[in-house]
């Protein structure tokens, strides 16, 4: 496994579906139960008002969440692996990025200023990104704003600014536009989790999707050692995740094209429909999935 230090995300939202899902594949009935939970979630999203909808979600800090699952990684540089699996950068030189936008993304710590706050997670759009306030009892509170500056979306936010204090912790800029390598895989290596495509941080799918990620990789690498035709494995892992990448981009087109009309939420917009014609195209000589997962097994389709 080919593994780099990276900064750590300082606040994950994590839904009911995602942390039952790493319950089940981590045989951890009780995982994060004892965590304060997120029970609203307020939006202004476009020209529509504020209003404040049913949620149910905890946040965390990257660091918690591993240390929560006791993961570590083996370090025996005696032992030559069969197989890499790529969690993170330099990969190999024929995957190169496909990026479906430009937004990058500001995250600051701030203090709510009403602590009947801390169970909502708050949405703003503004003419030329949005803000995303993660509110985290147990921890630091974020801000994370997409798009123009942190500054100039505060200048002008009605609803997130006049709850929070920033404070001191402001991280730099990082991306946040949809993006997935082409290709996954190849002989004897394959890439997983965000290295192999991120989702924008408006769907609050992306730690779900590391997961059933890894799932399916595992699946991959096991059929393959088992004897399995690699080239179909392979190309069932790289159709899998195009699919999920389809998905995502269409979801997030029908926030982007409410969010406001202004040039960058329209360049945004026009992004995730290029990007949802590039999936289409890599999924139409795709074919059929030629495999189904069956207790963590690929096994043939009929």
């Amino acid at each position: 496994m080919e593994r780099l230090d990276r900064p750590r995300v300082p606040a994950i939202m994590l839904s009911d579906t995602a942390v039952a899902l790493m319950r089940d594949v981590f045989d951890r009935p009780h995982l994060f139960a004892d965590l304060p939970r997120i029970d609203r979630r307020v939006v202004a999203w476009g020209v529509a008002a504020a209003g404040s909808l049913p949620h149910s979600a905890v946040v965390v800090s990257e660091t918690f969440l591993l240390e929560s699952l006791e993961l570590g990684l083996l370090d025996d540089t005696a032992m030559e692996p069969d197989f890499t699996v790529y969690t993170s950068r330099p990969l190999p030189p024929i995957a190169t990025e496909q990026r479906f936008g430009s937004r990058r993304a500001a995250a600051v710590r701030v203090a709510i200023k009403d602590s009947r706050d801390l169970s909502a997670c708050w949405i703003e759009s503004l003419e030329d990104g949005w803000l995303f306030l993660l509110p985290n009892a147990a921890e630091s509170t974020w801000l994370l704003a997409i798009g123009s500056s942190l500054e100039s979306l505060l200048q002008r936010s009605r609803v997130i600014a006049p709850r929070i204090e920033v404070l001191a912790g402001h991280l730099g800029e990082f991306p946040t536009c949809p993006r997935i390598v082409s290709p996954l895989c190849g002989d004897g290596w394959l890439a997983c989790g965000s290295v192999a495509m991120a989702f924008d941080p408006i769907c609050g799918d992306g730690t779900a999707q590391a997961v059933r990620e890894a799932i399916l990789a595992s699946a991959v690498i096991r059929a393959v050692a088992n004897g399995g035709d690699t080239a179909s494995l392979y190309a069932h892992y790289e159709a899998i995740l195009t699919a999920a990448m389809r998905r995502h981009l269409a979801l997030s087109t029908d926030f982007y094209r409410t969010g406001g009309s202004s040039l960058w939420w329209q360049t945004e917009l026009e992004s995730l429909a290029e990007g949802h014609r590039w999936c289409t195209a890599k999924l139409a000589t795709a074919g059929e999935p030629r495999y189904q997962l069956k207790d963590y097994e690929l096994i043939p389709r009929d």
